[in-house]
């Protein structure tokens, strides 16, 4: 599936919005990719993270685990790993930092990747990642749907993704003019960091 295919699915979905968004981050931009409109269809999600999974096991090789951020990572990180025939788990805030809960362990041996959703300064994807390495299996490597920074976020890791998107996103401060004739919006789930 090549990045305008995965584009397209966001457009179909109405997933692909234009405004002016207060993003996770505290940033501002004027897209926003709603991905909860991609993953509130079976067949659209299965087709997105298939296609994830097939560019993780031609990067990566054999995988043995995915392990996602919470909550927007879980269904992705699973239906990915459902694709790759492997395990899913996902880290959740524990005093204020991601951890391995309910049981999950990452077992010696395993070969691990980190899925995210959308990648745009890779704050969460560093979190999980952090925890992922304080268990004994191999973190080989992280993969995403979007890559909002266009491949300028340093996670720790290589990161892989099904399309990289050159979307600018300002400071409050620091706001083009047309964009701050625009009411803000925050249309994401997560607490501005």
């Amino acid at each position: 599936m090549t990045g305008d295919a995965i584009l397209d699915e966001f457009r179909d979905a109405g997933a692909l919005l234009e405004g002016h968004f207060i993003l996770s981050s505290g940033l501002r931009s004027p897209v926003f990719l709603q991905k909860m409109r991609i993953f509130e269809d079976p067949v659209r999600t299965a087709r997105v993270c298939g296609a994830l999974g097939a560019l993780i096991r031609e990067s990566f090789g054999h995988i043995d685990m995915v392990v996602s951020p919470a909550i927007g990572g879980i269904i992705p990180g699973y239906e990915t790993a459902r694709a790759l025939g492997c395990l899913a788990v996902f880290v959740e805030r524990e005093d204020g930092e991601f951890q391995l809960r309910r049981g999950f362990e990452i077992p010696a041996g395993a070969r691990v990747v980190m899925v995210e959703d959308i990648v745009t300064t890779g704050l969460s994807s560093r979190e999980c990642i952090a925890a992922i390495r304080k268990h004994p299996g191999e973190l080989v490597g992280a993969a995403c749907i979007v890559d909002r920074s266009n491949g300028k976020a340093d996670i720790g890791t290589p990161l892989v993704a099904l399309t990289r998107l050159d979307v600018p996103a300002y400071p409050a401060d620091q706001l083009p003019p047309e964009l701050a004739a625009i009411p803000a919006t925050k249309p994401g789930s997560r607490a501005i960091a």
